[in-house]
């Protein structure tokens, strides 16, 4: 299963996961945030509370721990582990490069990392403007 911009309803208000998979092999979920900026110690925060929604609201007591996975555009590898290390649930982060995800030619059939970029910019405005008008 895999489901993008996943709306989870908490009283009256709705969070939203970019990303929430589920591994068959481990049997459990993944929640996945993509951030198009640095890593912040603030972001595990985020994917913690996401990672209680998931547990109380879609996960089943047969279902493994949820995992969760930061994947932003930079990282301090030090603020990383101390922000990791306290937390007590699993959660990885990693840094993306895009242009290293695809073969040249198949490069010029798809959006240029800059047109990515925008455009995760420009859905991040609408979700905020959404959510502040809720």
């Amino acid at each position: 299963m895999s489901v993008e911009n996943t709306p989870l309803p908490i009283e009256g208000t709705e969070e939203y996961i970019d990303l929430l998979f589920y591994h068959l092999n481990l049997h459990c979920y993944v929640v996945v945030e993509v951030k198009i900026k640095e890593f912040k110690s603030r972001d595990i925060g985020q994917i913690g509370t996401y990672i209680n929604i998931v547990d109380d609201i879609v996960k089943m007591d047969s279902d493994g721990k949820t995992i969760g996975l930061i994947i932003c555009k930079e990282k301090n590898n030090v603020l990383a582990k101390y922000a990791v290390n306290s937390s007590n649930k699993p959660i990885a982060i990693s840094a993306y490069e895009l242009s290293n995800f695809l073969p040249e030619n198949l490069a010029t059939l798809l959006p240029s990392t800059d047109e990515l970029e925008s455009r995760l910019l420009l859905d991040e405005a609408v979700n905020e403007n959404d959510n502040n008008n809720q």
